[in-house]
């Protein structure tokens, strides 16, 4: 067995460490709660809702289904549910709002959120694209907005140590990566049944054209749902990748950068013959060819044989896993003593993290996963599957493409570049100024 978990404190973490420049909110008397704005009434933001209740009061919720934003108003003793957010962004005793919303209305919500100065709980990944992520970044900074991105483990004191025994180079120098091997996303293909009362389905596409509704789509609970399907997601890559990947950036000191060379191994990306990891599992999609990346450090990343939710890192005295709750080591002996090993982190890190965004509201500091956090991690994911859509659209594999992390731009491709943003449905583009 090896050990896993420290009870070392959390203490300072990367992002908290920076000063950060937010514009003040109103004045909290003593005790006194924030007011939140719920935006998204599915299953995450009922998963959030306890922890948030215990720190916070809501004030209203908003969901294209007026049915499930009624019966969350009424479990969190709100005095308003209704379907467009936008009117419950108007409500000035409104100081924060939770996005939860499916993927693809992320970034529209969390700008116009900062646009009206609401501080922000952001659920994971942070946007449908890399351009959504650095324009929701952008209005963030902009506005002075507290932002919190949903990435959990960031509060969990397990993958905190584990991250920073990597950091702190008790593997030596880190020389590899290994990640999930996330599926990408399918295309829907689903028949048209008849829609729920109350339900605005052509407000749910919102940015993406149209399809027919289906419930299994909506409800993010049937095999697959909407977190599969590429009109209004990246898949599990995005997804559970989300995760995975903010562990292995954060490892390796990468959180305000990124890879700069990205290629995959294998067959071709082909959509119709790729197989899915989980077959009949709510996340499925094709997981070929495999992705490779390397980062400016010479660090390798591979999709292939690392934790769901974390990663595994090896250097010449070893590895170290960091998993959701837990981290292990090979050999037992690269922990510190002083470091005192147990077995798991029980402790709730969703509460966690939920107070530290309410503390970071009355203080006007950082948060542990702030806006640029969220925008790197979730980066590393989309360009996994660019490289993936790339080999299939040139029919090239093992071709490197190489990422400017600065610019977030590729410099070898013109044909992966066409994937860094997304067609609009008129109505729902991002604002031109943020």
């Amino acid at each position: 067995m090896t050990p896993s978990l420290s009870r070392r404190r959390l203490g300072a973490t990367a992002a908290a460490g920076a000063a950060a420049m937010f514009m003040p909110a109103r004045a909290f008397a003593a005790n006194e709660r924030p007011v939140l704005g719920i935006i998204g009434a599915g299953t995450r933001a009922s998963q959030l809702l306890p922890s948030l209740m215990k720190l916070a009061s809501v004030a209203a919720v908003a969901d294209v289904s007026l049915p499930r934003a009624e019966k969350m108003a009424k479990a969190a003793n709100a005095d308003l549910w209704l379907q467009d957010y936008r009117r419950l962004l108007d409500r000035k005793d409104i100081d924060a709002v939770v996005v939860a919303t499916p993927l693809h209305w992320h970034a529209l919500c969390c700008i116009h959120a900062a646009q009206a100065g609401k501080d922000i709980y952001c659920e994971k990944p942070l946007a449908y694209t890399i351009r959504e992520g650095r324009r929701v970044a952008e209005a963030v900074r902009k506005h002075g907005r507290v932002f919190q991105t949903g990435l959990q483990q960031r509060s969990g004191r397990a993958e905190h140590d584990g991250c920073r025994l990597v950091r702190e180079g008790v593997l030596g120098s880190v020389t590899r990566v290994l990640a999930y091997n996330y599926p990408s996303p399918m295309e829907p293909r689903f028949p048209a049944q008849s829609l729920p009362d109350r339900l605005d389905w052509d407000r749910w596409c919102g940015p993406a054209e149209p399809i027919p509704f289906h419930a299994s789509i909506w409800d993010n609970q049937s095999n697959p749902a909407w977190v599969s399907l590429r009109p209004f997601s990246g898949g599990a890559m995005t997804d559970w990748g989300a995760h995975g990947l903010d562990m292995a950036q954060w490892g390796i000191g990468m959180d305000a950068s990124g890879p700069e060379e990205v290629w995959v191994e294998g067959e071709p990306f082909d959509p119709q013959t790729s197989t899915p990891e989980r077959p009949g599992g709510r996340q499925n999609g094709p997981t070929s060819p495999k992705v490779m990346m390397k980062y400016g450090n010479g660090v390798v990343l591979e999709f292939k044989g690392g934790p769901q939710f974390g990663a595994t890192f090896t250097g010449p005295q070893g590895s170290i896993t960091v998993q959701r709750n837990r981290f292990s080591t090979t050999p037992a002996s690269l922990v510190p003593d002083d470091d005192k090993v147990v077995e798991e982190d029980k402790s709730d890190s969703t509460f966690a993290h939920c107070k530290n965004w309410i503390d970071c509201i009355r203080s006007r500091s950082e948060t542990v996963a702030g806006v640029e956090i969220g925008h790197r991690s979730t980066s590393v994911a989309h360009l996994a599957n660019i490289a993936r859509w790339t080999s299939g659209l040139t029919g090239r594999v093992g071709e490197k493409l190489r990422w400017d992390a600065t610019a977030e731009r590729f410099t070898n491709s013109g044909e992966a570049n066409g994937f860094l943003d997304r067609e609009y449905r008129r109505g729902y583009e991002l604002p031109a100024a943020v």
